[in-house]
């Protein structure tokens, strides 16, 4: 099964990059993982002030440009994970937070993890 992780944190982690300990830290992360054939594809996230929030509401359609000042946490970062349990997609989990709980003192962030039904691209729309 194919999972969508994705991490929360303040955008104050925005303003210092991580230490170089965590960054070679992650790196030899996805390599394993990528190796192991759990991670299908990752990514990080531009600061809020680089994007926009398209809202409907009440039949309208509206736009809002970043930054996003009067949110708390917002999505850092992201991943597709293949686990074929829910004890082995908490283990992969648990192994990426402990790397940010071990090299990044200080840092908090909340990882929320979804299972896929399905992918757009995997759907058969009839014509």
């Amino acid at each position: 099964m194919k999972y969508l992780s994705f991490i929360r944190h303040s955008e104050q982690y925005r303003d210092t990059p991580p230490p170089p300990a965590m960054m070679e830290a992650m790196g030899q992360l996805i390599e394993r993982f990528t190796r192991e054939g759990a991670l299908v594809d990752t990514g990080g996230l531009a600061p809020s002030r680089d994007g926009f929030r398209m809202r409907l509401r009440g039949g309208e359609l509206s736009t809002i440009d970043g930054p996003f000042t009067e949110t708390k946490e917002l999505i850092g970062g992201w991943a597709i994970l293949r686990a074929d349990s829910r004890e082995e997609i908490l283990r992969l989990t648990t192994e990426f937070l402990d790397l940010h709980r071990r090299h990044w003192p200080g840092f908090e962030a909340e990882c929320e993890v979804r299972p896929i039904e399905f992918l757009m691209s995997d759907a058969h729309v009839a014509k």
